[in-house]
């Protein structure tokens, strides 16, 4: 086979090319979704099922005959394979999917047009094959009516060619498609475990819906759900025998090669090591970028754990000093074009790698600290052990494959399978929370009820009432009913409503809704208001007009703290820099929290410089303007998006001011004041961290504030009258007060050292003659080790310059032990060393401690001890 007989295309022209190829077909071109879902457990090797879900379950209708996209994809599973020439952390999988839109047939027949026609893949068609599930020879002939030969045609079981959301759920064959990279690759046929025949499409054919008795009945429509691996079709159509050859991941292990100055296939452990960070690199990247931060659980969990890993790896290759910043920039430069989120969240991705980095760095270092501690706990040739080994790597990071070096440079193995029996039970947890039944949250009432139900109609930016809004559905107990009456606790969807429903942080209006109580409003499937509410008098039913009235007062206050929320924001990005963005937030209408990302908590000067800034646009009383334009223009302008958020074609924009550059500018569907002047005054509660690289501001406005501040005036007037002085004399006071303290205890200290005058008097008298000087030998009770300096300044005072040495133990006032060695220097000349008692004598009260030969201390826990260390002192010294 030769290398030359089909073309080479890049990863950015296969992916137009799939793209354009299906939406000529009539398939609607469907943007990347978030990269890891709500649910962190569930694995994305199959992220069209997520995407779409409600579509295959037949709850939502497509105008189009189906769907095409290429999804940003990130499988956790298999985190520790990643390096050999398959797997990956991160990867793009292009998809074209069909909810009863086109069949089986048409999937298979464009399939096999785009991998080989010339005006495409243009693969040649005798290195493909193709496998079905056993059963389903309606795929066969298809293929084969294609022009693939039956002996191309492989039929494998259900554990290859059979896919399941889950336990239960949408499931049905599938059909892979494989490319024959030649007899110098290792494999008998597709499906096996060698290299030769590499998968890179599979067709999957969901048609059943699987419950829990294991029977399964056909889904409403037929479906089609394609996903080919993009990093895999790349490498085959640039003549390349794996994944991290294609033109991508082979740029990024470029990256490595320079920083580490090593080449590439030069050595297989090295080789594995720059997959990794070339891997790695990249899902941190794109993790980050779509807002997911660092933490010790879910998903921020995977992004921490591949950081690191990341990181480990370039050390192992002699990478010294941060550096992944530098691969961030090179995944930035080669996908931002496809995926500008890279570009926009420059500044945060560089500050959350380069933090994630030097605390791991330091982790490092402490880790092998405590493998060393535990290293020396070990006999001669023992093993450390797997449990011990698991919390290293579990717990504080610390790679098994750095416990394994270290242990073994000095002469001690791992037990590898009570560690690997660790791991495996992780495994099991992860896989056991993955499998669950993903499609749970699909089946409820809110998708039934939006796949026949247009959405709500908000009409409430510029007024509190509507008359005339019919009821079209009501939630009573998770299911639709007609009526409600007196006393139901129920959820009321209108057509259009006055209320704002809980969003972005915002939280819902409460009001009136004809005989119903409202209390909150919640966004649910499809766009539909749920007023959430009490039927207080009489009945209501679907069909009714109603009257919809929002609490005035109420919403004015959240609208003030909403408004506050965007000036925080932008001050913030003034005072900190671009990295901050919202990380997430509180509206409400007593308070606002606002959570930002960054990396250190905020000094004074930060925050009262923050707090100027917004006071100062409250001060200046600057309209709030809201325009609606298209996204495109409304990015170009400025203005700033937030993680996570889907927007469409059109979008409000709401500023502060009419200049050219106003104060801030924000994407934003919530109510909003409509002057600054209307917050009245901003005041920062409190700062702290909600996370490693996320901190909170809690802030009030307008009454919040004020209650806020009466509230402090009031506390201080107690102050004051405890201290029976005016508030304004407090700062003098307290400081009065503290001097006093301090006296007190001064005092405290003299009438401590004057009783203990008679005892210091009598130790003397009583003081061992050693020849060249004398020395104390004294038990004290109540002396703290910093006191037992007082009381050696009052023996060498007594002494009168003759020399003199002492070793005295106290009871301390919480129950200790502390020990005190010394010596004037004509001692110390004639051989005594205070530091050399302390180290014989500490062992008695169950402590460590030592010194200059002039003094000494140590302090222990048993004072039982303290005869057997005096002794011991003694005869240290001869005495």
């Amino acid at each position: 086979m030769s290398a030359s007989d089909y073309k080479t295309m890049t990863t950015a022209e296969i992916r137009e090319d799939f793209l354009g190829f299906f939406e000529g077909k009539g398939c609607k071109l469907y943007p990347s979704s978030s990269l890891v879902p709500d649910d962190p457990s569930l694995l994305l090797a199959n992220a069209g099922m997520n995407q779409f879900k409600e579509y295959y379950q037949g709850t939502k209708t497509m105008k189009e005959i189906g769907a095409c996209s290429c999804q940003k994809c990130l499988r956790t599973n298999d985190i520790d394979n990643i390096g050999d020439a398959r797997h990956l952390s991160f990867f793009e999988m292009l998809g074209n999917f069909s909810f009863g839109g086109y069949t089986k047939a048409d999937a298979i027949e464009w399939a096999y047009e785009f991998i080989t026609s010339p005006e495409h893949l243009g693969l040649p068609k005798d290195r493909l094959y193709m496998t079905v599930f056993k059963d389903d020879g309606e795929a066969v002939e298809l293929w084969h009516k294609q022009g693939v030969p039956y002996d191309h045609i492989s039929r494998l079981g259900e554990e290859d060619n059979f896919w399941a959301a889950g336990p239960t759920g949408p499931c049905g064959p599938c059909s892979e498609i494989y490319f024959d990279q030649g007899p110098e690759f290792e494999g008998a046929r597709p499906g096996d475990d060698g290299d030769r025949y590499l998968e890179f499409w599979n067709l999957v054919f969901t048609q059943y819906d699987r419950q829990e008795d294991g029977s399964m009945p056909e889904l409403p429509h037929r479906n089609i759900d394609t996903g080919m691996g993009l990093e895999r079709i790349a490498a085959i159509m640039q003549h390349e025998g794996s994944n991290y050859e294609g033109d991508i991941l082979r740029t990024l292990i470029g990256v490595g090669e320079g920083l580490a100055d090593v080449r590439y296939h030069d050595s297989a452990t090295t080789d594995r090591s720059l997959r990794i960070v070339a891997d790695h690199s990249r899902a941190i990247t794109f993790m980050i970028g779509d807002g997911i931060l660092p933490s010790n659980e879910g998903r921020g969990y995977v992004l921490r754990r591949l950081l690191r890993r990341a990181v480990y790896h370039g050390r192992l290759m002699g990478i010294r000093g941060q550096f992944l910043t530098t691969y961030a920039h090179e995944v930035t430069r080669l996908l931002g074009g496809t995926y500008p989120e890279l570009v926009g969240q420059q500044a945060l991705i560089d500050g959350i790698i380069n933090a994630e980095e030097e605390r791991f760095g330091a982790t490092l270092d402490n880790g092998e600290e405590q493998l060393k501690g535990e290293l020396a706990r070990l006999g001669e040739g023992e093993s450390l052990s797997g449990d011990v080994a698991f919390t290293l790597h579990d717990t504080y990071g610390f790679p098994i494959d750095l416990t394994r070096e270290i242990a073994g440079a000095t002469g001690h193995s791992v037990d590898m399978d009570a560690f690997d029996a660790a791991m495996e039970a992780q495994r099991e947890r992860a896989r056991a929370t993955a499998n669950r039944d993903a499609w749970g949250k699909a089946n409820n009432v809110w998708v039934a009820l939006s796949d026949g139900l247009p959405a709500t109609v908000f009409d409430g930016y510029d007024t509190d009432e509507l008359l005339g809004c019919e009821v079209v559905a009501i939630v009573r107990d998770g299911e639709s009913v007609s009526e409600a009456a007196t006393g139901d606790q129920v959820e009321i969807v209108l057509d259009r409503t006055p209320f704002y429903g809980e969003m972005g942080g915002q939280v819902g209006d409460s009001g009136i809704v004809g005989p119903a109580r409202v209390t909150n409003a919640l966004h649910h499937e499809g766009g539909l208001v749920g007023h959430v509410a009490e039927v207080k008098d009489g009945a209501i039913s679907v069909g009714d007009s109603v009257t919809a009235v929002v609490d005035h007062g109420r919403r004015e206050l959240i609208r003030r703290n909403h408004t506050a929320t965007h000036l925080l924001d932008a001050a913030l990005k003034k005072v900190l820099g671009n990295h901050v963005s919202q990380a997430g937030s509180l509206v409400a209408p007593d308070r606002l929290r606002f959570d930002f990302t960054h990396f250190e908590a905020m000094t004074k000067d930060e925050l009262e410089r923050v707090e100027g800034m917004v006071n100062a646009e409250i001060f200046a009383a600057e309209p709030m303007v809201t325009e609606v334009m298209g996204i495109d223009e409304a990015k170009a302008s400025g203005a700033v998006a937030l993680f996570g958020e889907k927007y469409g074609e059109r979008v409000r924009v709401v500023s502060t001011g009419s200049s050219d550059k106003p104060f801030s500018r924000e994407l934003c569907g919530g109510t909003h004041a409509r002057n600054t002047a209307d917050l009245g005054i901003f005041k920062i509660v409190s700062e702290s961290s909600v996370g490693s690289n996320a901190r909170r501001i809690e802030a009030v406005t307008s009454m919040g504030a004020i209650e806020y501040v009466d509230e402090r005036l009031a506390l201080m007037d107690e102050a004051a009258a405890t201290l029976r002085c005016r508030p304004i004399d407090l700062p003098e006071r307290v400081s009065q007060m503290r001097d006093e303290l301090r006296e007190a205890k001064h005092s405290i200290g003299v009438a401590k050292g004057s009783a203990s005058g008679d005892v210091v008097s009598a130790a003397l008298r009583h003081a061992c003659d050693l020849g060249a000087y004398r020395c104390v030998f004294t038990r004290l009770n109540g002396i703290s080790g910093k006191d037992l300096r007082s009381v050696w300044d009052s023996i060498r005072n007594g002494a009168k310059g003759e020399p003199i040495a002492c070793v005295i133990a106290s009871t301390t006032p919480d129950g200790k032990v502390a020990l005190l060695a010394a010596g004037t220097e004509p001692t110390v000349a004639a051989g005594f060393s205070a530091g050399d008692v302390i180290r014989q004598i500490a062992g008695h009260v169950g402590g460590r401690g030592g010194g200059r030969p002039n003094m000494a201390q140590a302090g222990g826990s048993d004072a039982s001890g303290i005869a057997a260390a005096l002794d011991a002192a003694k005869a240290v010294l001869g005495a």
